[in-house]
């Protein structure tokens, strides 16, 4: 397989990130302003799309132990 389509990387639209973590669109740009939020690429466009990897890596950054 060629290295660089081994490289990419599933791309989550901001409809697809919120139902992924079940937030309303609202939270996510909450989020955003407060710098909590899962990194972003912003398209030329100015749509953002987000890593699936970066997501995950984002979620387990979050892990807390239970008590």
């Amino acid at each position: 397989m060629n290295d660089n389509v081994a490289r990419l990387d599933t791309l989550l639209s901001t409809p697809e990130l919120c139902d992924f973590l079940g937030i309303s669109r609202d939270t996510l740009y909450e989020w955003r302003e407060i710098n909590t939020a899962p990194p972003a690429i912003k398209l030329p466009n100015g749509h953002l799309r987000f890593a699936l990897s970066a997501v995950r890596e984002w979620l387990n950054g979050r892990q807390e132990r239970a008590a």
